[in-house]
């Protein structure tokens, strides 16, 4: 478990999540079919040439997914009861085969349940992309880690939502050390 437990968030925190990941045509492909989404503007590429895009544009849908996933190490994974929801999705930029996302997590909201039992914490989750094939973007080896320099000022946004997720509270006993000197 990688995730953090309710009391472990803090409102106007600002996750920057390690993994990062090149986007290809075959995710886009595959999301697309898998969704039964036939948009020529995702799939046809003669078609995308006559846009104003000049070329296929990956899916918004897999965009955002790829955000929660980046994002779930150092949010929820092992803590979360269920994602509540997904509000104020926006795709200001288009994403292209062969950009690298990199997301972030902001807490905007945090609360206990009526019962007190469990959290409720509200993230605003934004994506970018990192560079493009031969400007100097960071590449993906395949491991979900890029090993790329610091978070440029030059990486565009291309999705945002907030994100609402039920969290466990610590268990009573945990006080979250291990027990190994640093």
């Amino acid at each position: 478990m990688t995730g953090r437990y309710y009391e472990e968030f803090e409102v106007g925190e600002t996750i920057e999540h390690r993994r990062r990941r090149t986007v290809s045509e075959a995710d886009n492909q595959r999301f697309c079919d898998m969704t039964m989404n036939g948009q020529p503007l995702h799939l046809d590429a003669a078609f995308a040439a006559d846009t104003r895009f000049g070329e296929r544009l990956v899916n918004g849908l897999y965009t955002m997914s790829l955000a929660v996933g980046i994002s779930i190490p150092e949010t929820t994974d092992g803590t979360i009861v269920a994602n509540l929801s997904y509000d104020d999705v926006e795709h200001p930029n288009p994403v292209f085969h062969g950009d690298t996302i990199r997301a972030q997590s902001t807490v905007v909201d945090k609360r206990e349940t009526s019962d007190g039992e469990r959290g409720i914490v509200t993230m605003r989750v934004e994506a970018f992309t990192v560079g493009r094939e031969g400007d100097g973007g960071g590449g993906d080896d395949g491991d979900g880690d890029d090993g790329g320099d610091d978070d440029s000022d030059d990486d565009v946004l291309v999705c945002s939502f907030e994100r609402t997720a039920l969290s466990l509270k610590r268990p009573e006993g945990d006080d979250g050390e291990t027990g190994v000197d640093a």
